[in-house]
């Protein structure tokens, strides 16, 4: 039986008719940068917590990467943009793969499906990021 509250229409990314390479750069790409071009944010707040938010975990990470920042500062900092990261792509990306990860096929996210995708996707770049400064031993424990 389907959950009638969870969305299953089917929903397309810009991307989705590229091919070869270009596929594969746009959709690292959609990975990465949560903004969408001409989709603002709702809110002036919540553009400016954005470019407040980006700043402050590229700091944390480059105070991590210099041995500066505690682990537990780093994991703090990198929690608060995985869930401002979450409430921006619900506005500006709002899809999600269905089916296995080299498919072609989205559909319209809900709430519990963009947590956990930015979740998984940022706990996978968080860890390879923290596995990287601590084998180069910058990261205090």
């Amino acid at each position: 039986m389907v959950d009638p509250r969870m969305p299953t229409d089917p929903a397309e990314p810009p991307f989705a008719a590229a091919r070869g390479l270009g596929r594969l750069r746009a959709e690292a790409w959609d990975h990465l940068w949560p903004w969408r071009r001409g989709v603002a944010a709702p809110h002036a707040a919540l553009r400016a917590a954005g470019v407040s938010l980006a700043l402050a975990a590229t700091i944390a990470w480059v105070l991590g990467a210099a041995g500066e920042l505690r682990a537990g500062a780093l994991i703090a900092w990198w929690f608060g943009w995985s869930v401002y990261e979450v409430l921006i792509r619900l506005h500006a990306k709002r899809y999600v793969k269905d089916g296995p990860w080299w498919g072609r096929r989205w559909r319209v996210a809900g709430v519990m499906d963009m947590l956990c995708y930015v979740g998984f996707k940022n706990l996978l770049i968080g860890a390879a990021l923290f596995l990287a400064l601590r084998a180069l031993g910058t990261v205090v424990v």
